[in-house]
């Protein structure tokens, strides 16, 4: 599994985080990826290991979740290891193909992020402009104003028949 894999190459490198691990043994917990099915890992000499029982916390992209002390302990990990994908990748392609590859991979990402904004507001527009489907804030505000206007003046006919009548 290459979660594992890049879990246990930069644990390898980094003592004080095996060292923080080890008070672990045998615990377990589930990784969410998106698009993924959710599998379980478990640590097992100083390693992270496919498989486990009962997950105590659960890591996802949106972070850490869990009451337990692995659940802290992965919170303090994920804000403080840090993988430099393109040194992990020279060491496979090289340094200038690892650096060309990740600049790569960053300019998708952003032009995926860029795209998903802009379909976004695409489709806002079309909802409020050509399909009338939402109103802009400005609008909505000008009709407050207009029916507040409207019941004033109501009000004030009904004042002036109720002194005629």
């Amino acid at each position: 599994m290459a979660f594992c894999f890049l879990a246990n190459q930069l644990l390898s490198r980094e003592g004080w985080a095996r060292a923080r691990l080890e008070a672990f043994h045998g615990q377990s917990f589930e990784l969410r990826l998106p698009l993924l099915a959710p599998f379980l890992l478990s640590i097992n000499n100083h390693r992270i290991e496919p498989g486990g029982a009962d997950p105590v916390a659960v890591v996802s992209a949106g972070g850490v979740t869990g009451a337990t002390a692995l659940a802290d302990e992965l919170r303090y990990l994920a804000r403080h290891l840090r993988l430099d994908v393109a040194e992990e990748l020279s060491r496979i392609v090289g340094d200038v193909a690892a650096e060309r590859i990740v600049g790569s991979a960053r300019s998708l990402a952003r032009w995926q992020a860029d795209t998903a904004r802009r379909l976004v507001e695409a489709v806002a527009d079309f909802a409020i402009e050509e399909r009338r489907l939402f109103v802009r804030r400005a609008e909505l505000a000008d009709l407050a104003g207009r029916i507040e206007d409207m019941r004033r003046r109501l009000e004030r006919l009904a004042e002036r028949m109720d002194r005629l009548a």
